[in-house]
């Protein structure tokens, strides 16, 4: 769903014997989230070698893309600084699973000075023969995360060399959804002045 357009006191706006017209802003829609699984995955972080490393530990309840119900995922990290993408890796990809199991360690090499200035978004994709490849859910960690992406990163902060290891619910790719304006709905297009 795009959007939604709800038109109260219908029998006041119009008369129901002859066809009548009628301008509305269309709105988001108004659908809770949906669930798209979580990802299992750790951070560590080796200060003297500038060495993070994240590993790709497991997924669980995934949202089907294939319409055999199941989806072949994979995982892509890419490490980013100020909007842009530095590098990116990913898993292998595992077929025909919604709760895939990777423990997978992919690494960047991040200087200490430069640590408060990267974050990582991770994808978990859906691997298609034919096609492009699809976006299951999408997390993100770092400072400049927020909830359980920026505790996480301060966890690994906190206590170099350990592994930290969280659960993150995967949630939609931003501006996939909806592209509409901070208020929540678009203008209308006005209705054809008549002469």
């Amino acid at each position: 769903m795009i959007g939604e357009v709800i038109l109260d006191n219908l029998f006041e706006v119009s008369d129901l014997s002859r066809e009548a017209t009628v301008w509305k802003d269309i709105h988001c829609a108004t659908m809770e989230s949906i669930d798209l699984g979580e990802i299992m995955f750790s951070l560590c972080y080796l200060p003297t070698a500038g060495r993070m490393t994240l590993t790709v530990i497991k997924c669980r309840n995934l949202k089907a893309m294939d319409i055999t119900g199941s989806s072949d995922p994979y995982v892509k990290v890419s490490l980013m600084c100020e909007g842009r993408r530095l590098k990116k890796r990913k898993t292998t990809t595992k077929k025909n699973t919604l709760n895939p199991v990777y423990n997978e360690a992919i690494i960047f090499d991040i200087p200490p000075e430069n640590v408060d200035q990267v974050s990582l978004s991770i994808a978990v994709m859906d691997y298609d023969r034919v096609g492009h490849n699809e976006v299951i859910g999408v997390c993100r960690t770092g400072l400049d995360a927020e909830g359980l992406g920026r505790d996480h990163w301060n966890e690994m902060l906190a206590y170099h060399r350990k592994p930290i290891t969280h659960w993150h619910p995967l949630l939609e790719l931003p501006g996939r959804a909806t592209s509409f304006d901070s208020q929540g709905s678009c203008p209308s297009p006005k209705p054809p002045s008549t002469p």
